[in-house]
Parts: structure tokens; C-alpha cells; sequence
């Protein structure tokens, strides 16, 4: 099957997600309003990460492309970005699938329900990119939680707490935080939009486990204003779930080395989760009452964290019904998520989410 695909931003993640398309020999036109960023994946970033340059991804303005028919579109841009482009898309041309980087948008929640009203209406399946949620180390964690040994999930705990520079060394056109939407708490950035993939998964484990989706969020944040950036470096959630669970979350951009890990603790043992366990690495560890040890390390490198993504898009092209545990509707439950973590640290109270509102403001009380 010749699957044909359009992205949209030629920064870091629009090179991680042409590379993951090339692998799968699909056809692969790569965008960007900016002929500087053309020009830096081409002679730069593409050849310093994947070994040469390919002269088979098209690279292109995307006037360029109008009118052109593509099954997949994905939106790699900032995350203030990303609704208008989606929506235009949606109107305009729609694809069989469009795939929006993470964070879904800012914590405004701005055109989430359009977007979501619109998806329905074109038949389009719309995920959001939090690939953490697909690959091997998480995959063998479900297997052990589904097999029910851990017995009743009593709390998870998850973090995704590591220092930014890794960030700003992989776009060395970027000085800073203040360059870009990242030192922007409010257009996505920040520790809450960034290291988002924290909540992500804290939200996964909580479906699987059968404890629903996060319906009270009481937070502390530590905002920092600094060469006029503005934004979150420390987000510290407790949680509670629509069946009573209650479990804390914990995302910062300022620990070095990084600390990304989950557990999940049962009535019989625990279960946890790790992204680069060390470097190069992600893995997964099973301790039950009385038995031995379970442990698996799944060996990697960076461009293997997006090749299960892209698989799972071609597997849902074939089938375009399965569920995705990257759907619309779990990246919007995170948007709510950060927006209620926001409201809690101004407010200093509790603030509660009801999913029968629209998707936006309305539905934080």
C-alpha cells in the first residue's frame, strides 16, 4: 500500500517524523514556510542524525502543496499553531489520518471542541503524537498489568522530570527558552506542555487499569519570568480519577540527569515504567509478592522512539476502527488536565473536570 504523507514543520520533530516515514517506504513531502528551516533539514539536521540526506523526501512550501492529495498529514509546528492548522486541513483537503504534534494546543483549549466536531464530521481520524504510549517497554507493561497479578491498582506515581538543554542542543539555531513557544507556560510550553508525555501516561495506565479518566486536579506550580519568558519549571499534580484512585504527577525542566519513570502500585506489588533507564535505553520491571523479579530492558536510540508511531498509523490506515490510545479525545483529556493544573495553582483550590461539558473552559468547575 503506496501511502502518500505530508508534514508540516521542518524543526526537530518534522525530521524525527519524515525519517519514521521513510523507514516505511512511504512517500513523504515535507513542509515549512520558512526556506532557512528547508534548507537546515536538508544540509543540517537530517544528514547529523540519520547519516545522509534523502533526496527522495520532497521538501516544499506549503503553497506548494495545495490541491495535492495526501492519506496522512501531520502537524509539527508550535503548539499555538496547531488548531488553526488542523481545522484548515479539515476544511480544505482532509486526510484519511492526521496526526498533531504534542501538546494538542495551548492551555486556553481554543478550538478543541471545533476540532473535535470536525473530525466527526469528515470521518478523519485525528491523533496526538504521545509515542510513549506505543512503544515496547509500554506494550510488555500492559501484558503484565492485563494478566490481573498485580491484583487492584491503589495508586500510580509517574515523572517526567529532565533539565531542558537536551531540547535546546538538539535546535542549536534556538538560544533559549525565551526563543520559542517552550519558555511560553500559556502557548504550550513550560513543563506541563512540554514533558506532557508525563501525563500522557499517567492517564494510559489509569484507563487500562480500569480507574477512568482524571476527573480533580489540585496543583503547585513554580512560575519563572526571565528574559521575558514565562513559564512553569516545576508542575507538581495530585490526581484523582473518575473511580476515586489518587495518585501524584510530577513534570520539571530542570533535572539533570533525567528521571522519567511511572509505577504502578497494586495490592500485590508493583510495576514500573522507564524511559532511558540509561542512556540508550527504555524498560520495565514486575515485582510481585513472593515471586522473583521480572525485568526487561528494550535497547534503542532516538529515532526508534517515533518508529512505533508510525507503524501504528499504517496499522490504523489498514484498520481504520481500532481504537487508538492516541486519539483525539486522549490528547484533549490532557489538554484539560493541564488547563484544570493551571487554574488549581492560580486559584490554590482543587478544580474539578466534567466530561459531559464541551471541550474548553467550560468543562473546569
Amino acid at each position: 500500500m503506496n501511502i502518500k504523507v505530508k508534514i508540516i514543520g521542518a524543526g526537530s520533530i518534522g525530521n524525527h517524523l519524515a525519517h519514521g516515514c521513510h523507514q516505511q517506504n512511504w512517500e513523504v513531502v515535507l513542509c515549512d514556510t520558512d526556506p532557512a528551516a528547508l534548507q537546515r533539514t536538508r544540509d543540517e539536521i537530517y544528514p547529523a542524525r540519520y547519516g545522509q540526506w534523502d533526496d527522495s523526501i520532497r521538501l516544499a512550501h506549503p503553497k506548494d502543496t495545495v490541491g495535492e492529495r495526501f492519506d496522512v498529514v501531520m502537524i509539527g509546528t508550535p503548539p499555538d499553531t496547531h488548531i488553526n492548522i488542523a481545522l484548515d486541513i479539515l476544511r480544505q483537503n482532509p486526510p484519511r489520518l492526521l496526526l498533531i504534534e504534542k501538546p494538542l494546543c495551548p492551555p486556553s483549549l481554543s478550538g478543541c471542541e471545533q476540532l473535535h466536531t470536525l473530525a466527526k464530521q469528515t470521518g478523519v481520524q485525528v491523533l496526538v503524537g504521545y509515542n510513549h504510549t506505543l512503544t515496547p517497554n509500554t506494550l510488555l507493561a500492559e501484558q503484565w498489568l492485563q494478566t490481573g497479578a498485580l491484583g487492584n491498582i491503589l495508586t500510580i506515581h509517574a515523572q517526567i522530570r529532565e533539565h531542558w538543554q537536551g531540547i535546546f542542543r538538539a535546535h542549536p539555531w534556538i538560544s533559549g527558552p525565551e526563543d520559542t513557544y517552550l519558555g511560553y507556560t500559556e502557548r504550550g510550553g513550560g513543563a506541563l506542555g512540554e514533558h506532557s508525555h508525563g501525563l500522557a501516561i499517567w492517564q494510559h495506565f489509569a484507563r487500562l487499569s480500569g480507574h477512568g479518566r482524571i476527573t480533580e486536579v489540585s496543583a503547585m506550580l513554580d512560575m519563572v519570568k526571565e528574559r521575558g519568558a514565562h513559564y512553569d519549571r516545576l508542575a507538581q499534580l495530585n490526581l484523582r480519577t473518575e473511580s476515586g484512585l489518587t495518585g501524584l504527577l510530577v513534570q520539571d525542566v530542570i533535572t539533570e540527569p533525567a528521571d522519567k519513570q511511572l509505577r504502578l502500585q497494586g495490592e500485590n506489588g508493583y510495576l514500573d515504567w522507564y524511559i532511558n533507564i540509561k542512556p540508550g535505553a527504555d524498560a520495565v520491571r514486575l515485582r510481585l509478592q513472593g515471586e522473583p523479579e521480572r525485568h526487561q530492558t528494550f535497547e534503542k536510540n532516538r529515532p526508534d522512539d517515533f518508529q512505533p508511531e508510525v507503524a501504528h498509523i499504517g496499522t490504523l490506515l489498514a484498520n481504520p476502527d481500532q481504537i487508538s490510545p492516541i486519539s483525539l479525545e486522549c490528547g484533549m483529556e490532557t489538554m484539560l488536565v493541564i488547563a484544570a493544573a493551571i487554574r488549581s495553582h492560580e486559584t490554590g483550590r482543587t478544580v474539578k473536570i466534567d466530561y459531559n461539558q464541551p471541550y474548553g473552559y467550560d468543562a473546569l468547575q
